[in-house]
């Protein structure tokens, strides 16, 4: 499944976002094409309408125009929630909060403490309608950095490219801060939070000045590389009134990236492997049933020639030892269970009350007529129901009534 990353250019301050170019929207976009999710097949920058297509679009926001906030969601309606957080924040936020966009972290529901990420509403609305105006709208929107257990620290060059004043950009459980590595506060700050097991990386262009600060080798990740990777996140922050039109469908598109991620590999592979034993398993039942039928046959085969030695080619065992059984019956003079001495003997039995004798019958091979001219439903009932134990029916019309054995009828159908 392809995968577009859009990397969203950093929001230029006091500027009012509304249109490309001069407004805060930017008129070309960074973007990385991936076929799926994880390597990076092309990349480049184009305006919002000479994007690449891809079955899923993601944009990624720079480190510094993401801001973390971990607080206890207030129990409060789908519809209050942003109201609620923004009381919540306002004293903890520099800009107004009517300003300010904000989203859950993965899975987090009212009530539960965890991390809520806001942006500017305004500059992130802007940018999502210029794109979907151009014909690329954006299944979610992730952060490049969020908060991270085991710490992260990801080394980037200052702007021109200076190598001698890099940025750190550091995910850590309590927050991510972004820091020049220009005086002491970034060494304050590793020094006061829990480093174990924290894993560096580097920009290609701050890699030598990243390996001096931290004394250790670092891995080299370019922009792409780590773009892809925050879009294999669970983040998506298109959440309350930035949600996506047609979210079903949209909903349906993520879940099946999220299925053909790398984290869902196993389960991947454990459906392809629970297929082939299913697979495996029904031919191995249908070998089995195969064999079984196969065995019958011979059974009801041995059986035929046994029972009846001058029958030499066996087609069809049950219809042949059924008419060499009737054969063998009407040469020893036994009536069969269709023959008139059966069916006159049942009629006998069932015979309604007060009725007389019958006048008239006719017999054809197992299905015997009698006249009935003055029955009533009730006398017919009782007779039906007094044939039915043995197997046989009856049905009035015209003033007689007809006698059949209902396998036989059921059988003709």
């Amino acid at each position: 499944m392809s995968v577009l990353v859009i990397l969203i250019e950093p929001r230029r301050r006091g500027v009012t976002p509304s249109a490309p170019g001069a407004a805060g929207v930017p008129a070309e976009f960074n973007w990385v094409l991936s076929a799926d999710g994880t390597g990076v097949v092309r990349q480049g920058r184009s305006p919002a309408g000479a994007l690449p297509r891809a079955d899923s679009v993601v944009a990624a926001l720079p480190d510094e125009d993401v801001a973390w906030h971990r607080l206890a969601i207030p129990k409060a309606p789908a519809a209050r929630l942003r109201a609620a957080l923004g009381g919540l924040l306002e004293e903890a936020v520099l800009e107004d909060v009517e300003l300010l966009h904000f989203a859950l972290a993965p899975d987090l529901g009212s009530g539960q403490t965890g991390w809520v990420a806001s942006t500017h509403h305004g500059w992130l609305g802007a940018t999502l309608a210029e794109l979907e105006k151009a014909g690329t709208p954006v299944d979610r929107v992730v952060p490049l950095s969020a908060p991270a257990t085991p710490a992260e620290g990801h080394f980037l060059p200052a702007a021109g490219h200076d190598e001698a004043l890099p940025r750190l950009v550091l995910c850590h459980p309590d927050g991510v801060a972004c820091l020049t590595l220009a005086g002491g506060l970034a060494k304050a700050l590793v020094s006061r939070i829990d480093m174990t097991g924290v894993r560096w990386t580097s920009h290609p262009a701050a890699t030598a000045a990243g390996e001096r600060w931290v004394g250790t080798a670092v891995t080299v990740t370019t922009d792409a590389e780590r773009a892809l990777r925050s879009a294999r996140s669970a983040w998506n922050l298109r959440q309350f009134d930035l949600l996506p039109r047609h979210r079903g469908t949209l909903a349906l598109r993520d879940l099946w990236w999220r299925f053909f991620s790398r984290a869902w590999r196993p389960v991947r592979w454990g459906l392809v492997g629970l297929v082939a034993l299913q697979l495996v398993g029904l031919n191995a039942w249908a070998w089995r049933q195969e064999r079984s039928l196969d065995d019958r046959r011979k059974a009801m085969n041995a059986l035929l020639q046994a029972a009846h030695p001058q029958v030499r080619a066996v087609l069809d065992a049950p219809l042949q030892m059924q008419r060499e059984t009737e054969s063998l019956r009407a040469a020893a003079g036994k009536p069969g269970e269709t023959d008139l001495e059966a069916l006159l003997g049942a009629a006998a039995a069932a015979w309604p009350d007060g009725q007389g004798p019958v006048q008239t019958l006719r017999f054809e091979p197992g299905r015997l007529t009698l006249a009935a001219p003055a029955w009533t439903p009730q006398q017919l009932a009782q007779f039906q129901e007094r044939l039915r134990p043995a197997g046989l029916g009856a049905e009035l019309a015209e003033g007689r009534v007809t006698l059949t054995r209902v396998a036989s009828a059921r059988s003709a159908g």
